[in-house]
């Protein structure tokens, strides 16, 4: 067996590692509102999850393999690809023993970024602005939408006589956003499990790029799945429990803001300038809690929390990037670039 296939092998494990890594930390972008208003258990969530985030995967993904896999770098090797995944594994891992809510997008685009340093001597400056961009808005256009449909529905819904009927409205959309949540983390996040390999599997296959990345996101969603259905549930409870209470109103406006801001970071710059914005989609949905807690009351938000996930968000990008440095050039001398 070729010393290629032996990379190969081995990075594509790591891949799918990751992607199982991603569902088992991400489980908690589209299922906490749910979960944490009571309108659904936590093992129907996470199959409603694993469902509509392979769906996502497999018809948006392609919009954001494309800029982890060719457009911060002008393309990543082998020995790269399984550098970069590497890396992400060992922080997500971490963080997800810890119980952390962490962004799996940061550990990814700094892995590459790492890389791209090393290797290239530069990133596209221009698409890693865009990105950086795109992770300060998304949350706080989260918790602008979230806390804006939480005051109107609040005082649409205040006026109804029928409270139960209003109450079993609001527990289905909750459920519906949760479905259209899945579905924008699919599109989304499959490509941090599978984008890097996007240049090395049209080389290694002959493939068009868009059957390259249709196989690549097959198999990030399985994967994802699997992560989900497996490890998802240890994170939720931080995320729907710990911030702040929920009631199915508020789970449904933080969910649906969620939902509608990942995918349009997914879809608009994609349309526009070819590449999709990869958002860390955990940011963006406790943005969205946040965003309600404020609405209804300031002190309801657990501000501890709070600060402790943005610490491992903040360190997240240059931890991944720095192991990723690292670890590429220390195993690059014995390993032929393919």
């Amino acid at each position: 067996m070729s010393l290629t296939f032996v990379i190969l092998g081995v990075g594509l494990g790591l891949s799918f590692y990751m992607a199982w890594t991603l569902g088992a930390n991400d489980a908690a972008t589209p299922t906490d509102c749910a979960v944490g208003a009571g309108v659904i258990s936590l093992k129907k969530a996470l199959l409603l999850f694993a469902l509509f985030s392979m769906i996502g995967a497999l018809t948006q993904g392609f919009m954001v393999m494309t800029t982890i896999g060719k457009g911060l770098v002008p393309s990543i090797d082998l020995l790269g690809a399984m550098t970069v995944v590497l890396a992400a594994c060992i922080w997500v891992t971490f963080c997800t023993w810890k119980g952390l809510e962490i962004s799996n997008t940061h550990s990814v685009v700094g892995s590459v970024i790492g890389y791209g340093l090393v290797v290239h001597g530069a990133v596209d400056s221009r698409i890693v602005n865009g990105i950086a961009l795109a992770w300060l808005l998304s949350p706080l256009l989260s918790a602008a939408f979230a806390a804006s449909i939480y005051s109107v529905l609040e005082k649409v819904f205040r006026r109804s006589i029928n409270e139960e009927k209003v109450q079993r409205t609001i527990s289905a959309l909750l459920i519906v956003s949760l479905c259209f949540s899945a579905y924008s983390f699919g599109a989304n996040d499959v490509g941090n499990a599978t984008g890097v390999y996007v240049t090395v599997a049209q080389r290694i296959g002959n493939m068009p790029d868009y059957n390259t990345m249709l196989v690549l996101a097959a198999f990030g969603s399985l994967g994802i799945a699997v992560g989900g259905l497996t490890w998802g549930g240890r994170v939720v409870a931080t995320v729907a429990y710990k911030i702040v209470r929920l009631d199915p109103l508020s789970g449904f406006s933080a969910e649906i803001s969620n939902a509608l801001v990942i995918f349009l970071f997914v879809t608009l710059p994609y349309t526009m300038f070819g590449y999709g914005l990869p958002i860390s989609t955990s940011i963006s949905s406790v943005g969205s809690i946040i965003g309600v807690g404020l609405a209804k009351d300031k002190r309801a938000v657990n501000k501890e929390t709070i600060a402790r996930l943005v610490a491992t968000w903040i360190a997240t990008p240059f931890a991944t990037a720095a192991m990723s440095a690292a670890i590429y050039s220390a195993l690059s001398p014995f390993f032929p670039r393919i």
